[in-house]
């Protein structure tokens, strides 16, 4: 899931464009998102009062680009994209069918958050080298203490119910700390690495018009209860279209929730600019070998996405290793 669009990267400037040498009439925060897209403002028409460029312009841009009915920056394909350090590639034209012809049809719009996200996804795909670790992560313990820590609560009428992705947040933040590279991006040349030193972690959030990823700032300094309650505030907003673009921006890690659904495992697309993404599936019993004998385990698959750029296989494996490790035990993040 990804909640804001992109282009090919091409160069920006803070004021105008170096490419152009026009001078664009946009708003900081705009000047901010078209760097963030790799935009070049003087390429981008302005709707709003007097000639001024909106965010909407941004991504109309965007999109024109991708569908190649914009011209692509300089060194950047319209319907390809760039490669890492700029080399770039062509693909073939999508594919133009009747498809009538072959039986009843229905047009059906994409609804804007799909519109938006479209292009995001797409360079993301295409310029991250992406690696999948998948392991299940036994939560027996960790879901009964949930299930009798909500069962103890049912009766305050205020108290929060605390989920399964609550706890993984957590976790996840731990993981973070242990593996600091998780939580970092890449810079605009490719060349270095920007540890951050706070923890936002989105989530994605299943509204009727697509999934939305609003954001726990600060999520280390939270607990379980405030982050279920948190995360519950944020997930109405997103379903009633009431979520900010603060909400849902300065994610330092992802997490994607299949749990209430189904499946095993999946491969969730990281987010740039962030440099990996967890996914989560449904929870199964399964035999679990103890040494003496099976037993029955509650077993959550996590699927762990990541920027082979930035990250090996052999981190991977650690940081996927020790989150299930946490969820097994939660005293872990104690110590």
């Amino acid at each position: 899931p990804a909640p804001a669009a992109a282009a090919a990267p091409a160069p920006a400037a803070s004021h105008g464009s170096v490419a152009t040498g026009k001078l664009a009439h946009a708003s900081p925060s705009i000047r901010k998102f078209a760097r963030e897209l790799g935009v070049d403002l003087g390429k981008v028409p302005g709707t709003g009062a007097k000639g001024r460029i909106t965010q909407t312009d941004v991504q109309n841009f965007v999109k024109g680009v991708m569908a190649g009915t914009v011209a692509a920056p300089s060194g950047a394909p319209a319907a390809g994209g760039s490669i890492g350090g700029g080399g770039t590639f062509s693909v073939l034209p999508w594919p133009s069918l009747d498809f009538s012809k072959f039986g009843e049809t229905e047009l059906l719009p994409l609804s804007r958050i799909k519109k938006i996200s479209g292009p995001n996804l797409h360079r993301n795909w295409v310029q991250i080298p992406h690696v999948t670790q998948f392991d299940d992560a036994d939560i027996t313990d960790l879901e009964a203490f949930r299930v009798e820590s909500n069962n103890a609560n049912a009766k305050n009428k205020d108290a929060v119910k605390l989920t399964m992705l609550a706890f993984v947040i957590k976790a996840s933040v731990a993981a973070l700390k242990k593996f600091p590279t998780f939580n970092s991006s890449l810079d605009e040349k490719g060349e270095n690495l920007i540890l951050k030193k706070f923890y936002n972690i989105g989530f994605a959030a299943d509204t009727p018009n697509g999934l939305v990823v609003p954001v726990i700032k600060n999520a280390d300094q939270k607990s379980v209860t405030q982050i279920a309650k948190e995360m519950t505030e944020l997930s109405a907003q997103a379903r009633e279209g009431k979520l900010k673009p603060t909400d849902m921006q300065g994610a330092t890690f992802t997490i994607s929730s299949l749990g209430g659904i189904g499946g095993t495992h999946f491969t969730p697309i990281v987010n740039a600019p962030e440099v990996a993404i967890l996914g989560l599936s449904k929870a199964s019993m399964k035999p679990v070998w103890d040494g003496k004998a099976f037993q029955p385990r509650l077993m959550m698959g996590t699927s762990l996405s990541y920027d082979h750029r930035v990250i090996d296989g052999a981190m991977g494996a650690r940081f996927s290793v020790y989150l299930s490790e946490v969820l097994g035990d939660m005293r872990k993040i104690l110590l």
